[in-house]
C-alpha cells in the first residue's frame, strides 16, 4: 500500500529545514554565540537527513521485483541510520567550536534580536514535528518517526541555547555559552544513539511489538476453538511491513483443499487486522510426531 502524504511531510520538512536555516544562521550572525551555531548547525543537518528521508520514502514505495521480492521497505532504515548518524556529526563540529571558547570566552552581541530569530525556527520546527509523529506513528513509518523526533531535539537544543544566552545577557558570564553549547551537543549525541539503536533493531530483524503480536493470537485464538492448533510463530518488521509466520496443525484426514482454505482464511483475517502484513502459513497433521518437533527455525533432521 502507498502512501502519498509520507512524501508532502518530507518535502514540508525539507522546506522548513531551509526556512529555518536561514534564520538561525542569521541569529548566530548577529550574535556571534557558539551556542547559536550549534542550533544553527543542526539546521543543516535536518535538510540533509530530509533529503535523505525523501528518497528513503520513495524508494520503499516501489513494488516488489525480481531481485527484492520481499519489496523494498527496509530501506526506510537508511534514512533512520543516516540521520542517525548525521546528528552525530553535528555534536562533533559544535563540541570543535564550544571548546576552544571555554578557555578564550567572548561576549554576545545583540544577544534577543538573535534570540528572536531561533524562536522562530523551533516554533516552526515544533510544529511541524508534532504532525510528523502523528503521521509516522499512524502509518508505521520509521523515516516519519525518526525525523519527527531529529526536529523534536531541535527544539528542545533551541530552548537550551535560549536559556544559555538569556544567562550570559543577564549575569555576563560569558563561559556559559559554550558550556551550553557543549550540554547541547550532549543531547544531539543521545538523539543519534537511539536512532542508530532502532535501525539496527530494524536491521536485525526484530519481532512485531507485543501489541501487534496480540492481535495475531486473538485471531488464531478463534481458529482454536474449532480444534485447530498452532505453534512456531515468527515475526519481523521490514519499514512498514511486517511479516509474520506460522504452522497450522489440523486433523490428518483433512483434504488438502480443506487445508488450504482455512490457511487463506487465516491469513486473510490476520492481513485485515493487520494492515501491509504478509502472512505465510505452513500446514501440518495433528497424528505426524514429526509435526512438533518441526518448531525450531533451523529444522533438524529426522533420523529414522
Amino acid at each position: 500500500m502507498k502512501h502519498p502524504s509520507l512524501r508532502l511531510y518530507m518535502f514540508l520538512s525539507i522546506a522548513a529545514a531551509l526556512v529555518t536555516m536561514a534564520v538561525k544562521f542569521i541569529g548566530y550572525f548577529l550574535t556571534g554565540s557558539v551556542g547559536l551555531f550549534s542550533d544553527a548547525a543542526e539546521s543543516i543537518v535536518n535538510l540533509v537527513a530530509a533529503l535523505v528521508g525523501l528518497w528513503a520514502l520513495i524508494l520503499a514505495e516501489r513494488p516488489a521485483d525480481e531481485d527484492h521480492t520481499y519489496g523494498h521497505t527496509k530501506s526506510e532504515y537508511f534514512s533512520s541510520g543516516v540521520e542517525g548518524a548525521l546528528i552525530l556529526v553535528a555534536a562533533l563540529i559544535i563540541a570543535v567550536e564550544a571548546i576552544p571558547r571555554l578557555f578564550h570566552p567572548e561576549p554576545i552581541e545583540q544577544a534577543f534580536v538573535g534570540l528572536s530569530f531561533s524562536v522562530v525556527g523551533a516554533i516552526i520546527n515544533g510544529v511541524l514535528a508534532w504532525f510528523m509523529l502523528q503521521a509516522g506513528q499512524k502509518q508505521r513509518s520509521i523515516t516519519l518517526q525518526a525525523d519527527a523526533h531529529h526536529l523534536f531535539a531541535d527544539v528542545v537544543t533551541t530552548v537550551g541555547v535560549l536559556i544559555g544566552v538569556l544567562l550570559v545577557a543577564i549575569t555576563k558570564w560569558y563561559i556559559l555559552d559554550p558550556i551550553v553549547a557543549l550540554l547541547v551537543a550532549i543531547n544531539i549525541i543521545w538523539t543519534g544513539v537511539k536512532l542508530l539503536r532502532q535501525t539496527g533493531l530494524g536491521l536485525l530483524d526484530t519481532a512485531l511489538p507485543g501489541e501487534d503480536i496480540e492481535v495475531i493470537n486473538k485471531v488464531i485464538d478463534i481458529y482454536r476453538e474449532q480444534g485447530i492448533d498452532f505453534h512456531a510463530l515468527r515475526s519481523r518488521m521490514a519499514g512498514r511491513r511486517r511479516f509474520v509466520s506460522f504452522h497450522v496443525i489440523v486433523p490428518g484426514k483433512w483434504t488438502v483443499l480443506k487445508g488450504h482454505t482455512i490457511c487463506e482464511e487465516i491469513e486473510m483475517a490476520i492481513h485485515k487486522a493487520l494492515p501491509d502484513s504478509t502472512v505465510f502459513t505452513h500446514l501440518e497433521p495433528q497424528e505426524d510426531p514429526v509435526t512438533f518437533q518441526d518448531m525450531e527455525l533451523d529444522r533438524s533432521p529426522v533420523l529414522e
